[in-house]
């Protein structure tokens, strides 16, 4: 549940919020990834208004007001300010009519002031709650950059996910999580992993303990989010299962409705994971420019088996 109270102690001072009336109201839900300004609602046309929505009074809603007798500046006022209403906020740091702080301190309603445009709150507001109302979940593993690329290296406990996440780190690749990974929807198309602020820059490592990255290995090898692009499930090598050797049976797997390539790497003494892991990357990248190895020489070997079938066609015939 996000509130106004949430909302005001994150953003308030990025948007140069002053909190007039309305401070016991901050518990109000919001509950649309929306702002809107009154517009035709202070005309007295209310079809299509959205009570629940934040609302961003301007320059020219205040003039509007002005001009209007007060028993139907506060009708109107009283119309659009509505106990569903999460909060009001007045651009260009205008004075707000009294009948706006009469009814917001009297139903309750959080009314702020700020300094800039009507039009630049609506669109730093409107990206505010769009990146707070996004879907999320919330995934174990570890989720490190590898050449640009978002590797998101999971497996069972104690399987090795930090310390083949650690060797990377060690190569000059940066960390975003580990052991939690928060991952988002970003605009209904692409997601983006972080990791809790509590546990930012920090690995636990068995027989070592809690790591600071940033500390050990320096700022440049840890950053708060990044794309997830590719999963990377560690498992202990089993002779008896079969290992994809030519890489034509791609696999995916869902994350909150978006496909992202998954790669089973079996991990047994001898094996370097880390340079595993840099290779899966990197053919990733090559993958995303067009160019895919496996395909690639299949397409070869299909062109080699038929040149050899119609050499043998052409001699038989020739018998």
């Amino acid at each position: 549940m996000y509130l106004m109270q949430h909302f005001y102690e994150q953003h308030g001072k990025y948007l140069g919020l002053a909190l007039i009336v309305g401070g016991a109201g901050l518990s109000r839900r919001i509950s649309k990834a929306e702002v809107q300004r009154p517009g035709l609602s202070l005309a007295g046309y209310l079809k299509g208004s959205g009570s629940a929505r934040l609302l961003v009074v301007g320059k020219q809603e205040i003039e509007y007001l002005r001009d209007l007798d007060a028993p139907t500046r506060l009708a109107r006022l009283t119309a659009i300010l509505t106990p569903s209403t999460p909060g009001v906020i007045v651009a260009r740091g205008f004075r707000p009519p009294k009948e706006i702080v009469e009814i917001c301190e009297k139903q309750k309603i959080p009314l702020f002031k700020s300094n800039s445009t009507a039009t630049n709150l609506l669109s730093r507001i409107t990206f505010l709650l769009l990146e707070e109302f996004c879907p999320s979940v919330t995934l174990h593993g570890t989720l490190v950059e590898v050449f640009g690329v978002g590797v998101l290296i999971q497996g069972e406990s104690s399987v090795g996910k930090s310390e083949a996440a650690l060797g990377l780190i060690e190569r000059g690749h940066r960390l975003i999580s580990d052991d939690v990974v928060r991952v988002k929807k970003k605009e209904g198309s692409y997601l983006v992993g972080s990791g809790p602020e509590l546990t930012r820059h920090l690995m636990e490592i068995r027989g070592i303990g809690i790591i600071n990255v940033a500390h050990l290995y320096g700022a440049v090898c840890v950053r708060p989010d990044k794309g997830l692009d590719i999963v990377v499930k560690l498992e202990e090598w089993d002779d008896k299962h079969f290992y994809d050797r030519v890489g034509l049976d791609e696999k995916f797997i869902d994350v909150l409705g978006v496909s992202v390539p998954y790669h089973v790497l079996p991990v047994k003494p001898g094996r370097d994971v880390v340079l595993l892991l840099e290779t899966i990357a990197l053919n990733h990248r090559l993958k995303d420019m067009g160019y895919n190895s496996a395909k690639e020489f299949n397409a070869k070997l299909l062109e080699a088996i038929a040149r050899r079938q119609k050499k043998r066609i052409t001699h038989e015939a020739r018998l």
